[in-house]
């Protein structure tokens, strides 16, 4: 299955990234009872939330909404209970549970829509005009750093030749008046 698809399927939900068991089960090609019946008749392989939980009326209020938003449609059987919601964890449970060829080629798939999704997440794409921008910044920080070194050298030369100036125009009012071989 195409990963996009299956990165389309993922949500969150109470700070995980979850999928439903109505998508995982159409995903899989069985009924969603029959998905379902297989988690509870294994439960303990799904407890605690980091690997499944049900979802309450509002999640699944707001979640039917947010499908109807992207997808315009939705089949009116999933409603009649709560949806699970399978974290990654879960899912890859879910391998154990669903025991086929199918399940075990679809489960490889999924946990690599996870993996791209968290890398997706750790790693956001690079942002060039961004990129771009934070170097001109650089270089004319660098550029102005350059420039002020360069007046600041100046400025001492300036200052030293003066002294220079003053030195030597000091040295003729001496010579002029004090040296007796002068001629002028």
């Amino acid at each position: 299955m195409e990963l996009q698809i299956i990165q389309n399927k993922i949500y969150e939900i109470r700070g995980y990234k979850v999928m439903i068991d109505f998508d995982l089960a159409s995903m899989y090609g069985i009924e969603n009872k029959y998905l379902k019946r297989a988690v509870r008749n294994n439960i303990e392989r799904f407890e605690g939330d980091d690997f499944m939980f049900e979802l309450s009326k509002d999640e699944a209020n707001t979640l039917k909404n947010n499908i109807k938003c992207r997808f315009g449609t939705l089949e009116q059987s999933w409603f009649r209970y709560p949806p699970f919601a399978f974290t990654e964890l879960g899912v890859a449970m879910l391998s154990s549970v669903l025991n086929s060829k199918t399940a075990i080629e679809l489960n490889r798939g999924i946990m690599r829509a996870f993996v791209a999704m968290r890398q997706l997440i750790l790693n956001p794409p690079i942002n060039e005009v961004k990129e771009l921008q934070n170097e001109v910044r650089e270089l004319k920080q660098y550029i102005e750093d350059v420039f002020t070194d360069y007046n600041d050298i100046n400025e001492d030369t300036r200052i030293q030749l003066e002294l220079i100036n003053e030195t030597l125009a000091e040295l003729q009012v001496k010579n002029k008046w004090g040296n007796p071989y002068n001629p002028n």
